[in-house]
C-alpha cells in the first residue's frame, strides 16, 4: 500500500488539480493507496475543498492541525497517520509533479530505503534561490556524509519502517535521509520535474539561510556525536584547560622567578588564561551532562543505538525457497 502525504497551507488553487493528477497516476500504478492531506491551519478555502473531496473519496484522509506548526510538523503528523508500507511526501503547490511518483517507486522496488527527488533543472531565481540552494546542499552533503545534490525538496519516497527510526522536530524534514542513514538506510536520488508555481507565494526565501545553517550544525552534531557527546565537548574542554593551564602556569613561574608584579605586567594574559580554563571546565561539564541525557534518552524509552534490517533463520530461508 502507498501513502501519499501532502502538507498544505493556503493552497486552494492547487488542491483540485493536484488531487485529480494524483488519483490518475495512482490509479494507473494499480496499487492500493491512500492520500493524506495535512492542513497546516490554512486561512483560505483549502479546508472546504478538502472536506468536499473526502465525502467522495474513501482513499482520502484530511488532517487539520490546530495552528500553523510548519512543514516539518505537518509531515510528521502525516507520517504518523500513514498506513502504507511505502510513504511518499510531496508539496501541495504543484511544483512537484505526481507523474514522477512511478520513478521514485522504481528505486524503492530495487531495494533502496529512500528515493529522494532531485530538481535537476531548477526554474527558480538564481540570486535568491539557486545559488543559496547549491551552497546549502553542498554544506549539507559534507556535514551529513550523504551524497545528495538536492536536500531541500520534500518530494521523496520512504519505506515506512525507516520513518519509525526518525523523529522530526524544528525544520529537520529536509534531513530525513541523513537522519535515516544513521540507522543504515540506503538512499538514492531520482531526477524530477520542477514546474513553476501556478499560484500563491513561496514560503521560502533568503530568510531561511541562517536557519538552514543552524540545521546543518545540528545535523552534523547529531550524526557524529549523538551517542558520544563527551567526544565533542571533551575535545574543546581539553583544549581550553590545556591552554588556560599553560598560560596560568607561565604566569606563576614568572612571578616566582622574577618577583615582578604579575598583574601589572601580564594582567590581560592572566585573564585570558583564567577564561580559557573556566571555558574548558564548562565544556567538560556540558559533555558529562550530555552523556547523562543521552543515556536517559535511550534507557528510559528502551531505545537502541542500532536498527536491525532483518534476522535470517533457517526456517525463514526455507519458507522463502518454498514460495
Amino acid at each position: 500500500m502507498l501513502s501519499i502525504v501532502v502538507p498544505v497551507h493556503n493552497e486552494e488553487r492547487s488542491i483540485l488539480p493536484l488531487y485529480d493528477r494524483l488519483t490518475a497516476v495512482l490509479t494507473a500504478i494499480s496499487r492500493p493507496y491512500e492520500i493524506i492531506f495535512v492542513d497546516d491551519a490554512s486561512s483560505d478555502k483549502s479546508v472546504e475543498l478538502l472536506a468536499n473531496l473526502v465525502r467522495t473519496d474513501g482513499a482520502l484522509k484530511v488532517i487539520r492541525l490546530r495552528r500553523n506548526f510548519g512543514q516539518t510538523a505537518a509531515l510528521s503528523a502525516g507520517f504518523h497517520e500513514a498506513q502504507g508500507t511505502v510513504v511518499i511526501a510531496m508539496d501541495g503547490d504543484l511544483q512537484h509533479a505526481p507523474e514522477d511518483i512511478p520513478a521514485l517507486l522504481v528505486k524503492i522496488d530495487e531495494g533502496y530505503d529512500i528515493a529522494s527527488g532531485w530538481r535537476k533543472e531548477r526554474i527558480d531565481n538564481a540570486i535568491t534561490r539557486k545559488i543559496p540552494s547549491r551552497i546549502a546542499n553542498w554544506l549539507m552533503s559534507k556535514a551529513s556524509g550523504i551524497d545528495l545534490r538536492d536536500f531541500g525538496t520534500t518530494f521523496k519516497a520512504y519505506r515506512a519502517e525507516v520513518l519509525k527510526d526518525v523523529h522530526l522536530y524544528g525544520e529537520l524534514h529536509r534531513f530525513i535521509p541523513a537522519l535515516a542513514s544513521f540507522y543504515g538506510a540506503r538512499v538514492c536520488e531520482v531526477p524530477i520535474q520542477n514546474p513553476p508555481r501556478v499560484s500563491g507565494e513561496s514560503h521560502y526565501g533568503l530568510s531561511r539561510t541562517f536557519r538552514v545553517l543552524f540545521d546543518i550544525l545540528t545535523i552534523r552534531f547529531l550524526l557524529r556525536y549523538f551517542t558520544r557527546p563527551m567526544h565533542f565537548f571533551g575535545a574543546i574542554g581539553l583544549t581550553g584547560v590545556t591552554l588556560g593551564g599553560a598560560i596560568l602556569g607561565f604566569c606563576a613561574i614568572k612571578k616566582l622567578v622574577t618577583q615582578i608584579d604579575i598583574i601589572a605586567e601580564h594582567g590581560p594574559l592572566m585573564l585570558a588564561g583564567a577564561m580559557f580554563l573556566m571555558a574548558g571546565l564548562m565544556m567538560f561539564s556540558t559533555g558529562l551532562i550530555g552523556e547523562l541525557v543521552m543515556r536517559t534518552y535511550f534507557e528510559s524509552q528502551d531505545r537502541r543505538i542500532y536498527a536491525i534490517r532483518e534476522i535470517l533463520t533457517r526456517e525463514k530461508l526455507e519458507a522463502t525457497q518454498r514460495v
